[in-house]
Formats: structure tokens, sequence, C-alpha cells
């Protein structure tokens, strides 16, 4: 059972011109911006969120992530295995995020050069070519666990102010611990990407959890896995650092539907004291 279903329905589709076309769907997991949901329909029918077509397990399984900011109102399109078109609304909860201020950050982090801001392009081209992978993989069906224990030092969705000056919103969750403590994958999955040293998030982790859900570890010490790697739930990983711009070590851990930025907090328990 995953620990944030916070939220269950079943609905029910139906054409009123005929009795013979229907399409049902279950939705469970989070409705609100950050949130994910999952979903279960007939295998042999088709999902699009958008422009998107879902991939749709052999079991029927899919997920839908929604970002920070999107609007409220959240459409799914459903073609059943008669061809028949179905829509449904999803209404999201609106979050409401804090405002944390940060100091100490150098002159460098946030003035690039240009030699650094080509740099910063290109990183972030890799980080967006794992993040587009749809992989038959199953492992978002995990129960998610935390990769670290400690102080929870950033949450999710703040308005980042660096040494006086507006900067992005934070889209993880920062947890305070020494360099070298060990970094555990919260759930299985294959290592897509390993970065030894990126400007902005320093040594970079990337593990798929299949269906475009993929988790990243920012500001690690020492990367532990390789590229291909299958890996296994609780599996050590990496170490926690403090590269790229920070201001000590802490791991910052993300968690991504391909471009849609989600909240890590919706997928563990309470941190144990």
């Amino acid at each position: 059972m995953r620990h944030f279903l916070s939220y269950m329905t079943f609905i029910s589709f139906s054409i009123v011109m005929t009795t013979a076309c229907f399409a049902e769907i279950q939705l469970e997991g989070t409705p609100t911006q950050s949130g994910l949901i999952y979903g279960h329909i007939n295998p042999d029918s088709q999902v699009y969120y958008g422009d998107r077509q879902l991939k749709i397990s052999p079991d029927g399984s899919f997920i839908i992530g929604f970002g920070r900011d999107v609007e409220r109102q959240q459409a799914l399109t459903l073609i059943d295995t008669d061809g028949n078109t179905h829509q449904h609304q999803i209404d999201l909860k609106q979050r409401k995020y804090d405002i944390q201020e940060i100091n100490g950050i150098s002159k460098r982090m946030m003035n690039p050069t240009k030699e650094d801001l080509l740099r910063i392009g290109e990183e972030a081209q890799l980080v967006a070519k794992a993040r587009r992978l749809n992989s038959d993989l199953l492992h978002f069906k995990e129960s998610f666990i935390w990769p670290v224990m400690g102080r929870i030092s950033g949450i999710y969705g703040s308005q980042r102010i660096f040494n006086g000056e507006s900067r992005r919103p934070h889209f993880g969750i920062d947890i305070a611990a020494a360099t070298g403590t060990p970094v555990k994958a919260p759930a299985g999955g294959v290592v897509t990407l390993a970065h030894s040293g990126m400007f902005f998030s320093g040594a970079t982790l990337i593990l798929d959890h299949g269906h475009g859900l993929s988790s990243s570890f920012l500001h690690l010490d020492r990367i532990l896995v390789r590229v291909g790697e299958q890996i296994t739930q609780g599996e050590v990983i990496a170490e926690v650092g403090a590269t790229g711009r920070v201001t000590g070590p802490h791991l910052d851990w993300r968690i991504n539907w391909f471009d849609q930025r989600l909240d890590p907090a919706y997928f563990v328990p309470p941190m144990a004291q």
C-alpha cells in the first residue's frame, strides 16, 4: 500500500445513446498541485492527458503527475475498447508555498559567466533527456522510502531568496546530513544519469522508476552506481555531499513526472524522529 493515498475514487463512464459502450477508470493518490495520481483502466483502452498518450501497463496501471502551479481543472480523455471517447475532469487542490531566505551563496553562483551559462544549458539538456524517458518499469508502484534520514532543511515549492534576490522556487526536499552519509534508493529503478559535477546541482544522479516517474539526487559527494544499472529499493546508490550551489552538506531529493516537478513528501511517510 502506498503511503500517500489521501484520495480514492471510482468513476464509471457511460454513453447514454448505447449501454454497450462504457469505460471504467479508478483513480487514487493526491489530487493537488505537485501531486501524483495512480490510475487503473482496461489495458486495451487509451488515456490521454492533453496531447500525451499515457503508458498503460499490462495490468491497466498508469500515472499522472501535476506540477507546482498547474491549473486546478485538469482533464483526461479516455478511449474505450470500442473506440468511444469519454472525458473526465480532475479537480486539484490549490497549494500555498513558503518563502525561504538563504544567504552565503557565492558571487559566481549568483551571476554565472558566459562560459558557465553555456555549461548550465548543456547540463540542463542532459537532465531533460533523462526525464523524457517513458519506460515500462513498474517501480512507481512501490511504497517509497526516505533516501536519507535527517533534519529537513528545505521543502518543496518554497520561493527561494538567495542573498536577498528572488530566484526560482525549490523543487525538492533538502535533508541535512553529514558528508558521506549513504543515500538509498527510495524505490527500484534504472540509473539514467550519473554526472560527477554539474554547475548548480553538483554530482547528480537520476533514477528512472517507470512511466515517466524519476528521482533526482543532487549535491552528492560520491555516486556509487553507473548509467544503465538496475537498482533495488534500499540499495545504497550515493553519498551525501556539498557540491554545486550549496551552503552545507545535504541531499536535495526531487521527483519528476516527465517535466512536471512533484513534491517528494507525498511519496513517503513522515520523517521518523
